[in-house]
Formats: C-alpha cells, structure tokens, sequence
C-alpha cells in the first residue's frame, strides 16, 4: 500500500482496484496507515484521497542509520585477514 502511495496520491477505490483487496479491507489497512501517521488523507467530493507522509519513514531512516553503520563495521571486520578482532583463519 505504501508503495503505491509513493508514486502518488490514490482514492481507495483505485487502491481497491489495483491491490484486488474489498473495500473495507483496504479502507481498514489505510486507517492502521493514518492511525501510524504513515499516510494522510482529504476528501474530494465524496472520495477519500491517501497520500504518504515520508516524514514518520525519515525518522526510522534516520533511527536505523547508527544500526546500519554498526552492521556494516561487522561485516567489513569479517572481511578483513584475521576476521573479526584478529581472530586465525582455520587452516593456517
């Protein structure tokens, strides 16, 4: 779902087309979305209108960055002679 509010703003009945999910069903995985903040809606007539809202998915972004980074230190030391902490090699 978040996917498809990437590209842009889509009524649930598009919503509702594309992902062959019922109406409720949509409606009520777009609710979870707005109750997380993770989606914004306005109406249009009779018609909701979803859009995403990036910034909650920035601040995970930016969250997980000392994770990623920590990950990345890990795996380079495996990569390393030695392995991690100059460990030996089996079979030297």
């Amino acid at each position: 779902m978040l996917e498809l509010l990437r590209d842009s703003p889509r009524a649930v009945g598009e919503l509702v087309e594309i992902t062959g999910l019922t109406q409720p069903g949509t409606s009520k995985h777009l609710r979870v979305l707005r109750d997380c903040g993770l989606v914004r809606t306005r109406i249009d007539a009779q018609r909701r209108i979803y859009s995403l809202d990036p910034r909650p998915l920035a601040e995970l972004d930016a969250w997980l960055d000392p994770y990623r980074r920590a990950r990345a230190r890990s795996l380079g030391a495996l990569e390393r002679p030695g392995g991690p902490a100059g460990a030996p090699i089996p079979g030297e």
